[in-house]
């Protein structure tokens, strides 16, 4: 059965799994884990999502955490190596077609860690953007609901828009507090 793309209600208990699920990986990870972080639709409050909970992982070495592969896999995870993205370690976690979890890791001092957090953090200050990207993805998910490849293609224009948006209003709130 092919992967089906829908986007739901915004689910208040998705950061409480975010931080079980978080746990579960820092005790497989350990010193080598610097920092982990909800990030994707899932971490903005009140936003219609894929029920996917998507976790960032700030390690020190990407080879140490290859290492770990096997370790992940216990907890059900599938290492898909970069999976488009230089320098990013990406894992999958399904129930059947249903993407439960994804990581994606970075070592620390990458440039998407930032991109990330800012494409997060903008979305949760600017409720206006919020919107706009959840529309969007709703269309899509109705649009594309046997076709999670064109939905994501669908998605990019919008995204990397906000992201140049996020990475100014970071810059300038870093300018404000003296960064």
């Amino acid at each position: 059965m092919a992967r089906i793309v829908e986007v739901l209600p915004y689910d208040p208990t998705w950061p409480q799994i975010y931080c079980a699920e978080a746990a579960q990986v820092s005790l497989v990870l350990g010193a080598n884990l610097l920092a982990a972080y909800h990030i994707g639709s899932t971490a903005v409050p009140g936003m219609a999502a894929k029920p996917t909970i998507d976790i960032l992982l700030v390690v020190r070495e990407l080879q140490a955490l290859d290492t770990c592969n096997t370790a992940l896999a216990a907890l059900g995870y599938q290492a898909k190596e970069e999976h488009g993205i230089l320098g990013r370690r990406y894992f999958s976690k399904k129930e059947g077609d249903r993407h439960l979890f994804h990581l994606h890791a970075f070592a620390e001092g990458h440039a998407d860690i930032i991109r990330h957090l800012n494409f997060r953090d903008y979305l949760i200050a600017h409720p206006g953007a919020a919107v706009d990207y959840q529309t969007l993805k709703q269309g899509l998910a109705e649009q594309f609901r046997d076709a999670p490849a064109e939905y994501t293609v669908g998605k990019a224009d919008f995204i990397r828009e906000v992201e140049k948006w996020a990475a100014a209003w970071r810059a300038g709130l870093d300018q404000e507090i003296g960064q």
